[in-house]
Formats: C-alpha cells, sequence, structure tokens
C-alpha cells in the first residue's frame, strides 16, 4: 500500500453497516484508511473496497488498547464506531452486553488515542454516538444542547451511548484529545444482513435476526407478509437518514476546524411515522394492493418520538442530508429482495 503524503484515518467498526459507508467516503476523498473490525456482529463480510490500494484492513478487536495504540501512533484522526448495536429488539435482549462490550471498546479507543496524541500524531478523534441519548427527552426537536438538560436515557444502549459522549469530553478534560461528537439518527442503506445471533424475533409469520425497521419491512412484504405486521399503532416518528448521507456528515465532522470540540446532530430534517413507512414501501413492492396492518405489543424502549434539529450542522459546517426516502427505497427494496432470495435475510 502506497500512501505516502496521504492524511491517514483508522476507523473501528470498518466493516459495519455505518461504518462501511464512512470508509468509501474517506476513500473518496483521497485519504489513506486503516480498518479494524472483528467481525462479531455479520461475520466475515465482503466489501467494495477490501482491495483498494488505500485501505488497510485489521481482522481484530478494538479492545485490544496495544493494537489500537500501535496502529493510531501513525494515524491523523479516529474515527470511533466499533460498537454492538442492532434494532429496537437488540436493547432488549443483549441490555448488559451492549454496555459492558461498548465501555471496554470506548475505554480501550480512548486510551490508545490518549497515548497516540501525545506521542504520536492523531490530531483529533470524532466519536459516533446516537440519537438513543435523547430517548428521555420530553420536547422536540432536541437540540445538540439539550443532551446534558433532560433525563439520561432509560435503555443500557442509549445510557452506554451518553457515556461515549462523557468520555470524549473527560478526555479533552484531563489529557486535552480534541473530539467531535456525531449522533447520526436511522441509518438506511444497503449491506445490512442477518447478524450472527441465534435469538430470533417473530413478527407475524416472519422471523427477524435483530435488524432495523426498513429492512425489516422490506423483508416481511417480501416473503409474503399479509396483513403487515409492525410494532404498536406505527405512529413512533423517525428520521430515516441516507447511509451515505451520514457518512458525508461523519467525514465532514472530522475535517473541520469548526467541528473542534463540538457535537452535531447528523439527520435528515423529515420526520416518517412507522406507519407512513410501511405504506410507501407497500406500494413501492405491491401498487395498489390493499393493505392491512396489525400492531403487535411495542418493546419497551421503543422510543415515541426522535425528531433532531439539524440547524447547528447546517449553519457551522455548512451541511445537511438531502438523500429523500423515496431514493433510499429505491437502492434498499431490490438489495432486500434479492438477499431475500439468496437467504442471506
Amino acid at each position: 500500500m502506497t500512501t505516502e503524503g496521504k492524511k491517514k484515518v483508522l476507523v473501528t467498526g470498518s466493516a459495519g453497516f455505518i461504518g462501511g459507508y464512512v470508509v468509501e467516503e474517506l476513500l473518496s476523498r483521497g485519504y489513506a484508511v486503516v480498518g479494524v473490525d472483528n467481525y462479531s456482529k455479520y461475520g466475515p463480510v465482503e466489501k467494495s473496497y477490501d482491495h483498494h490500494p488505500d485501505y488497510e484492513f485489521h481482522e481484530e478487536d478494538a479492545r485490544d488498547v496495544e493494537l489500537m495504540t500501535r496502529l493510531l501512533m501513525d494515524c491523523d484522526h479516529l474515527i470511533a464506531g466499533a460498537a454492538l448495536i442492532g434494532g429496537i429488539s437488540y436493547f432488549h435482549a443483549f441490555a448488559y452486553d451492549l454496555l459492558a462490550t461498548n465501555e471496554r471498546i470506548m475505554a480501550s479507543e480512548c486510551d490508545a488515542a490518549i497515548k497516540a496524541h501525545k506521542d504520536g500524531k492523531l490530531k483529533k478523534v470524532t466519536y459516533l454516538s446516537s440519537s438513543m441519548v435523547f430517548e428521555s427527552t420530553d420536547h422536540w426537536p432536541s437540540k445538540e444542547s439539550d443532551v446534558r438538560q433532560v433525563p439520561p436515557p432509560l435503555s443500557s444502549y442509549g445510557f452506554q451511548k451518553l457515556a461515549v459522549e462523557y468520555f470524549a469530553k473527560a478526555a479533552w478534560d484531563q489529557y486535552k484529545l480534541p473530539y467531535t461528537i456525531v449522533r447520526p439518527f436511522n441509518c438506511v442503506g444497503i449491506g445490512e444482513g442477518r447478524a450472527l445471533t441465534d435469538v430470533e424475533v417473530s413478527s407475524g409469520n416472519v422471523k427477524l435476526a435483530m435488524s432495523h425497521v426498513v429492512p425489516d419491512i422490506v423483508q416481511k412484504i417480501v416473503k409474503g407478509q399479509d396483513p403487515v405486521h409492525i410494532l404498536g399503532e406505527g405512529n413512533q416518528i423517525r428520521h430515516y437518514t441516507y447511509g451515505g448521507d451520514l457518512a458525508k456528515g461523519i467525514v465532514e465532522c472530522m475535517e473541520q476546524d469548526a467541528a473542534y470540540n463540538n457535537d452535531f446532530n447528523i439527520s435528515t430534517p423529515v420526520s416518517t411515522t412507522v406507519r407512513e413507512l410501511t405504506e410507501i414501501i407497500w406500494k413501492k413492492i405491491k401498487g395498489d394492493a390493499p393493505l392491512t396492518i396489525v400492531s403487535d405489543q411495542a418493546y419497551e424502549y421503543d422510543v415515541q418520538k426522535r425528531v433532531p434539529d439539524v440547524s447547528k450542522a447546517t449553519e457551522v459546517l455548512g451541511f445537511e442530508c438531502t438523500t429523500s426516502l423515496d431514493t433510499m427505497l429505491d437502492e434498499v427494496i431490490p438489495w432486500v429482495t434479492q438477499a431475500v432470495h439468496d437467504g442471506r435475510l
């Protein structure tokens, strides 16, 4: 790999859902990228950039402080994205593991970054938080400044993501390790497969391995589920944001001086309910066939509203997520349909 003269970025969770989009974006901007992923969620996955001359991959665990320190010494940036993560059912099935494993990953990344910033080239860490830090809010839209004003999250996943933000600020307070905090909202895209777990959730006549709402609804309809089962009444409000847009926003947060020791919601400004989403997907797959929806019991931590204020990213970074839900679905539906036919979902 010849990366002389190129800025180098280490991405943990590089084989993951958002991580894949981030690596593609970085390579397209001329960075050299070092990826770290232990394939714990999906198993080995092939990515379009696996053999890119500016990409170096390590099938390793981000909890290995010695490894992380060694790799980071020669990097300009760290995008800390490694984490156990999944859909709403994942929060319940792995409540303890989400907390314990993700805290160990975070502490390892920070330990290594503190050392690499002091003795190596590392300039800053860009931390991936989550919209779930706003889980307990009682007013919308959620501004970045709300994080320490609203009650803490109730789910262990949301609480741990809030802890990521405390790690970032504490590492700055004590060791002057610069940071940017990014809060993605409801990533939609291709490339997410069936998780490596024997815990499956039945939704009507379809078993789901803890994915996310968009691919779950698509695969239910593709598999012939009728009526379509959704959680609760379907009034949950989400901001479905294209993975490519999120990646651009994350890299802008990494690059821009204005993002130094700052935090940003990265999301589409458009609200969509789960019921509306189901109707849109049904029409794209089934046309004018009549749709019937059945409401299953909702999960305890199925937050009813996650609505971001995205004005800060627009005003400070000049960045907006612009891909429409319609465009996203035109990419995701064929991908999920093929994955179902191939037996991958």
